[in-house]
């Protein structure tokens, strides 16, 4: 059954128009190719960022160095610079965690709020 007007409303098809389907999902194999043979396996490396990112890596790097370095004596604390330069880089990093997390909750919380209030106005 053709609908009514059906030849005011034509259809017309371009070349490479029509539905398109697209895998979003990352690909990092060309990150990984990138990785020099001298400097390691890409298979290995690849693997490897599956089980835990470099910042899940590096952050659990750091949290033992601060810790280790907590159990010197004070006098050695105090004089070690890149102790202080890595309690700095650590303590901005949780900051902008901090910063990401809160701002991800206020943005759920309005969220909530405005399923409540249309909640609220779908009942009455």
């Amino acid at each position: 059954m053709f609908p009514i007007f059906w030849f005011w409303a034509p259809q017309v098809r371009l070349p490479f128009s029509g539905d398109v389907a697209q895998d979003i999902e990352p690909s990092l194999d060309l990150f990984f190719a990138g990785i020099k043979p001298r400097s390691g396996n890409a298979r290995i490396e690849a693997q490897a960022f599956d089980v835990a990112s470099y910042g899940d890596q590096l952050g659990v790097i750091t949290k033992l160095l601060l810790e280790l370095a907590e159990r010197q004596p004070a006098e050695v604390q105090a004089a070690s610079k890149p102790l202080d330069e890595l309690r700095k880089i650590h303590a901005r990093i949780e900051a902008i965690k901090e910063d990401e997390y809160e701002r991800e909750l206020r943005t759920l919380e309005a969220r909530a709020d405005v399923l409540r209030r249309r909640r609220s106005v779908a009942i009455r």
